[in-house]
């Protein structure tokens, strides 16, 4: 089973599944009839026959997603957690308030906090999104928590 989220077409929704036709016959009776719409696939279908700049895009995403993790974890008190997908999650004293902050800079990022207790999830984005974060994070990160380091991260 694999989605095209992780290769920067998350918005389509669609993911496909290559397997033995007895383990698909169980999926399709848990499945949803008309699970996706006639849009996605055909943008999905294009997309997939254009395998070199399919390619391109993962190279982009995963260099910067290198970039984005090098970056926070130059941050102190925040602990970014390895990543092989389209996002990064960390771990921040005051998640909820971080949030909040963020949002009020025209920055999102997914509050993992009542699941993963201190969590926030970023999406790899473009150079120029993934450099406001930063900024965004750093100057929030700075007033609130001069003292705080990554040792004093709840343990999760």
């Amino acid at each position: 089973m694999r989605t095209l989220s992780k290769i920067g077409l998350a918005a389509l929704r669609f993911g496909f599944m290559i397997a033995d036709e007895e383990i698909i016959k169980e999926v399709n009776k848990v499945r949803l009839p008309f699970n996706v719409n006639s849009l996605s696939q055909a943008v999905a279908e294009e997309a997939l026959k254009n395998k070199s700049q399919l390619n391109s895009f993962i190279k982009k995403i995963t260099s910067e997603r290198e970039k984005l993790f090098e970056g926070m974890e130059g941050i102190k008190g925040i602990k970014p957690f390895p990543s092989e997908a389209n996002f990064i999650l960390f771990q921040i004293k005051n998640p909820d308030r971080v949030y909040k902050a963020l949002l009020k800079k025209g920055i999102l990022v997914r509050n993992l906090t009542d699941v993963i207790k201190g969590c926030l999830r970023v999406t790899v984005g473009r150079p120029e999104e993934n450099t406001a974060f930063l900024k965004a994070i750093k100057s929030i990160r700075s007033p609130l928590h001069e003292h705080f380091s990554n040792d004093q991260l709840p343990q999760i």
